[in-house]
């Protein structure tokens, strides 16, 4: 298979309690097959679990790491068989480029549940097992490179009305909370409510708001209640405000948490009104104190996972943000700032999401 050279930044060891966290490298990658699209990436946001992998905080790292999986581009190249994409087409790409295709999640298009040996094949760090070089020893590599070869089934289209920049946090915080709230049928009229207010929490505050929801965000940071007015959010309350919260109590048909370390879910799911749903989508860690079972089963309340969203997903909810003129807070910068961003991101200094201009990339010096 013939292959091209492709510069990147990337983790070549665990670099725990390192500053400088992803460094130059140069990675290959192959020309595309039959069906395959080729893509020049223009930006690519950096997402939380980005950080994560390359700390190999859940155990499952294939080193080299180039992360990435919120990528935004155009198509330099298609195989002989791509019907849906040509040269120039502005695309993206998510936390997906495979999955087995034959089981019932597969078939049932939500690849993101793939039930074959090895998981989906993520964009980056390959098959999503708990030790994947126990089952494949094949890595992929993200979108902190100048490119990158993608399935066709597997690439998404970029709405005309949705600013590039701004469109790659979609590819993975948009789906992240949308798809959730499409499972659990959030509607117009429903009282949710979104723990924390990150990348994914600001852009789940925007969609709930827009499906008709009555919006209360629970933050652990006061200086947030502005940024979560502006973003639509009905109510606000601190989650240190004793009063505030227990006030609070069987109030929420449904909750998204999203904070991405473990902490101790049972406050929030007093927040539930009996036959809610709290919807876990940030942390993949234990919980840091067991849960209350007697909240949950007092008032018939759920409590529940999501895995990022399908393709069918991700296409419906650039849609979807297109349609109501909905995208997130970004703050764009060199690819060179990225372990900087990365130092800020765990300090919570960002509002809400790095997106990297990946031409500072493609023109750093070989």
């Amino acid at each position: 298979m013939e292959t091209t050279k492709t510069k990147a930044y990337g983790a070549s060891r665990s670099l725990i309690n390192s500053f400088n966290m992803v460094s130059r490298m140069n990675i290959e990658r192959d020309k595309p097959k039959a069906d395959e699209v080729a893509i020049d990436i223009l930006y690519c946001g950096v997402c939380h679990s980005d950080l994560h992998q390359i700390k190999n905080d859940w155990g499952n790292t294939l080193y080299p790491c180039v992360p990435g999986h919120e990528i935004v581009g155009k198509v330099s190249a298609v195989g002989l068989n791509v019907t849906t994409y040509k040269v120039g087409d502005t695309v993206g790409v998510g936390c997906m480029i495979d999955s087995c295709g034959q089981c019932a999640s597969c078939q049932e298009g939500v690849q993101q549940y793939c039930e074959g040996p090895s998981s989906f094949l993520a964009t980056y760090n390959g098959f999503q097992q708990p030790n994947p070089l126990e089952i494949n020893k094949k890595n992929t590599f993200g979108g902190f490179s100048t490119s990158i070869v993608v399935k066709e089934s597997f690439v998404l289209r970029i709405p005309d009305k949705l600013d590039i920049k701004a469109a790659a946090p979609i590819l993975c915080a948009g789906v992240t909370t949308y798809s959730p709230m499409k499972h659990w049928g959030v509607k117009a009229g429903d009282k949710v409510g979104v723990v924390g207010l990150g990348g994914l929490g600001h852009m789940a505050v925007q969609l709930a708001k827009a499906m008709g929801a009555e919006v209360t965000v629970i933050t652990s940071t006061e200086t947030k209640k502005g940024a979560a007015e502006a973003l639509g959010a009905h109510h606000v309350i601190l989650s240190s405000d004793i009063k505030a919260m227990n006030a609070a109590e069987l109030s929420l048909n449904f909750i998204l948490s999203t904070i991405p370390d473990p902490y101790d879910i049972n406050e929030y799911i007093k927040l539930l009104k009996r036959d809610g749903s709290l919807v876990v989508v940030g942390v993949l860690a234990p919980f840091s104190k067991a849960t209350n079972n007697m909240e949950v089963a007092l008032h018939r309340r759920s409590v529940a996972g999501s895995l990022i969203g399908s393709i069918q997903e991700t296409q419906e909810v650039l849609d979807f943000c297109a349609e109501h003129n909905l995208a997130p807070e970004i703050e764009l910068i060199p690819i060179q700032a990225v372990n900087q961003a990365f130092d800020r991101m765990e300090k919570e200094d960002v509002r809400f999401r790095f997106v990297i201009d990946m031409q500072t990339l493609k023109s750093e010096a070989e």
